[in-house]
């Protein structure tokens, strides 16, 4: 599917616009709408909000309202305030981003993610007029977020249908060799029969530390500076 576009709502604040542009940098969007937005200086804070999204995004975001906005694409709109079930159906049924992530994967459609206004977000109108209603899981207690924050959270959690791994860092990890592994287990064992470990529970203990450690998946630097550790243990029963 082609990567959404990210639509902002009659927002009050240049800063919030900025950070919704500087969030969709982050994570691979590139394609901002506005409706009814305010004046966005270059010298102001919406370009100082964006970070180096004030480079492409920002100078590259158009205008468009609302009724073009929903006969043109697939409308996914956020909301804070759902409702239970489906007594009240405008801002129900819902998904959570990541459910969204998951739903939009596999559809070939122009959609676009809409999010409404600072204080009051998006109107039972508008979001009755829109194809999807999409809700951040959140406290009871404080379900609002700021409309900046809400973008954020849902574009991370959106990344997959803008980004490939190859536009991803690696998460280069060396897990220590075997023998070295090995090599702590004994240094460990060794330990046991040092402080005379009760020798009934010996076998059980060290298939736990197998077990967790065999979780773990540690560095070589990691079970060098474990078997450091034992090392000194060890000197204190000599």
């Amino acid at each position: 599917m082609a990567t959404p576009v990210v639509a902002v709502v009659d927002a009050k604040t240049p800063g919030n616009v900025g950070t919704i542009a500087r969030a969709m940098k982050n994570f691979g969007f590139a394609d901002l709408l506005l409706v009814d937005p305010p004046e966005l200086d270059p010298d102001g804070e919406a370009y100082g909000y964006a970070g180096q999204a004030r480079e492409d995004v920002l100078p590259a975001a158009r205008e468009i309202d609302f009724e073009t906005l929903v006969s043109s694409y697939h409308t996914v709109g956020f909301t804070s305030v759902t409702n239970e079930d489906d007594s009240k159906h405008v801002r129900f049924p819902y998904a959570t981003p990541a459910e969204l992530a998951t739903e939009l994967a596999g559809v070939e459609t122009e959609t676009a993610l809409v999010f409404g206004r600072e204080r009051i977000g998006l109107t039972n109108d508008e979001l009755a007029s829109v194809d999807q209603i999409c809700a951040i899981p959140a406290s009871e207690e404080y379900p609002s977020l700021n409309l900046g924050q809400a973008a954020t959270v849902a574009l991370y959690e959106l990344r997959d249908l803008a980004m490939d791994d190859s536009q991803l860092p690696e998460r280069a990890r060396t897990r220590a060799t075997e023998r070295e592994i090995e090599g702590f287990y004994d240094h460990f064992e060794t330990l046991l029969d040092d402080i005379e470990y009760p020798a009934e529970k010996h076998d059980k203990t060290m298939r736990l530390v197998r077990r967790l450690l065999g979780r773990a998946h540690p560095t070589g630097r990691e079970i060098a500076t474990l078997r450091g550790v034992l090392r000194k243990a060890r000197r204190r029963f000599e």
